[in-house]
């Protein structure tokens, strides 16, 4: 850095020259480069270049010279500067090490053969400030009320300076004085010390604790949520002041509990009962408090019936379910894992009505499972018997469906190959492959521990089938047989009525011969008489 301060003249024997004083600015600890005429140094016929310096009382003192025609300098000075001097290719002295104590105007003597020249050059040395520490901290601040902190910094100017005799460095403290509020809690507090070297420097960023009197009380209720019972509950007291308070007094349901050096209670397999209105105040001041409802939830179920329950077919079955619950609770049903829009009524019991029904019910955060596993009872009963040929044509299957619950046991009058048994809602069915070489009449037997039920059926012959025309089945020879005793009976009927008829003919001729009346048409009745009689004898 470089000012121009004065201007002096010189009156030498050759040449009057004049120069101006500059100023440079070095940096503490740092080498030191004063320049010799900014490098316009070296005029023709130059001799030698000279550097010299005023010393602390005032007289001159000699440094080094340099030769033009030599490469080394001759260092001159004996005093401190004898080690940290030196001269540099553009002639500008070297000072190593620089301290205040450079300070100082330093001169450039340019010889030559015409002319000699002098060029003054003013030293000011700067150090870089350190870092700005506070120090003295407060140990807290109180809401209002003032406080001070120092600060202290490098070569800041304010309000005090203390200058360092041994190495001449100054130190500047800065004391800040500041009222704190509640909302400086979190606030960082820093110091910037400005210097003309720059940049800034910033110190750490320092928090103070701030004291403030306690303007709200809080009540928090720390549980699961919805609070159960059997659930421990804890009440917990909070206070904005700081320091926080640490006892508190709460109000449990009208009781008074006071707790030192903590700020929660704790309510323990907490109840129903224990639903209510909970508060939390200062020790000192009851006014201040907070208050929290505490809802304790429950569910009481109750069925009927429950566990295996057992009827008889065609019976009725009451179900009945009650609920107690602290808030309007739901309810499902479902049957064998299959969910049901509503519970059925039993009021005449079906097989299918059998399984196991689970019923729900339950609020936010309980739930309760209830069940009963029906089981519908009765005696087998055949409900169908039939008979079909099987696709190759070369056996017969008989197939027997009935109803009972337990499950019926089947015997067949016949063997032959069980092919299918299946049971579902009271219904067996089971089916019996045979191949009859005459026609015979099969029995189909179910029995369980209620009883029992049979049922038979005509099956004809597979080789009987074989020797009558192809489009002839088992079926078409069992119409024919109905069709031939249809025909038979009215043949027996119309014998009947002529018979009747014959009797009334003959009780009306004897009434005429009693009465002696005429016979007239009697021979056109017993014409027809004879008629029908040859027709019964036919």
């Amino acid at each position: 850095f470089q000012q121009i301060i004065c201007c002096h003249g010189a009156i030498q024997p050759v040449q009057v020259s004049w120069s101006c004083v500059e100023t440079v600015i070095g940096l503490y600890g740092e080498t030191i480069e004063v320049p010799c005429n900014n490098g316009n140094n070296k005029p023709d016929g130059l001799i030698f270049t000279k550097w010299k310096y005023v010393k602390d009382d005032g007289s001159p003192g000699d440094l080094l010279v340099k030769q033009a025609q030599k490469d080394e300098a001759t260092v001159s000075a004996t005093d401190g500067y004898k080690s940290r001097v030196s001269i540099a290719a553009n002639s500008s002295l070297l000072i190593t090490q620089g301290s205040l104590t450079d300070q100082r105007v330093f001169t450039c003597m340019v010889v030559s053969l015409t002319n000699l020249k002098e060029h003054s050059v003013e030293v000011k040395v700067y150090k870089k400030p350190s870092a700005p520490v506070i120090k003295n901290k407060a140990k807290e601040l109180e809401n209002g009320k003032l406080t001070r902190c120092n600060v202290v910094s490098a070569i800041i100017i304010t309000s005090a300076i203390t200058k360092d005799p041994a190495t001449g460095l100054s130190s500047t403290s800065s004391r800040l004085q500041y009222t704190a509020s509640k909302e400086d809690v979190e606030s960082q507090f820093t110091c910037t010390a400005n210097h003309v070297m720059g940049p800034d420097q910033v110190s750490a960023p320092e928090t103070f604790p701030i004291h403030y009197p306690t303007e709200k009380v809080s009540l928090q209720v720390v549980s699961q949520s919805p609070i159960r019972e059997g659930d421990d509950v804890t009440l917990k007291c909070q206070a904005d002041g700081n320091p926080p308070p640490t006892s508190f007094n709460f109000n449990i349901k009208g009781k008074k509990v006071t707790v030192t050096d903590k700020d929660v209670y704790t309510l323990t397999g907490i109840t129903r009962a224990d639903t209510g209105v909970y508060k939390c105040s200062l020790l000192d001041n009851d006014v201040m408090e907070s208050t929290q409802m505490v809802t304790v939830s429950f569910l009481d179920v109750s069925l009927t019936p429950t566990g295996k329950v057992l009827k008889s077919l065609g019976e009725k079955l009451e179900v009945s379910l009650e609920k107690n619950a602290s808030t309007e609770a739901k309810v499902t049903w479902s049957k064998d894992n299959r969910k049901l829009d509503e519970l059925p009524e039993f009021s005449k019991l079906t097989y299918s009505d059998a399984g196991l029904y689970v019923c729900d019910v339950s609020i936010e955060g309980i739930k309760r499972s209830l069940s009963f596993e029906l089981t519908v009872e009765g005696g087998p009963n055949i409900m169908s018997l039939t008979k079909r040929r099987s696709n190759d044509g070369k056996h017969k299957i008989l197939t027997c469906e009935a109803e009972g619950s337990p499950k019926p046991d089947v015997q067949w009058s016949v063997n032959g190959t069980n092919d299918e048994t299946s049971y579902f809602n009271g219904k067996a069915t089971y089916k019996l492959t045979v191949v009859p070489s005459k026609n015979l009449t099969v029995s189909c037997h179910v029995t369980n521990k209620l009883g029992f039920d049979s049922r038979n059926i005509s099956v004809f012959s597979l080789f009987e089938e074989h020797k009558s025309k192809p489009e002839k089945n088992e079926d078409g020879a069992e119409q024919a047989k109905v069709i031939v005793g249809v025909m038979v009976g009215l043949f027996l009927a119309a014998a009947l009525v002529g018979l009747i008829y014959w009797l009334y003919i003959k009780k009306t001729r004897q009434g005429t011969w009693k009465t002696g009346e005429k016979e007239t048409g009697t021979s056109e009745e017993s014409k027809k008489l004879e008629e029908n009689n040859h027709k019964a004898d036919v």
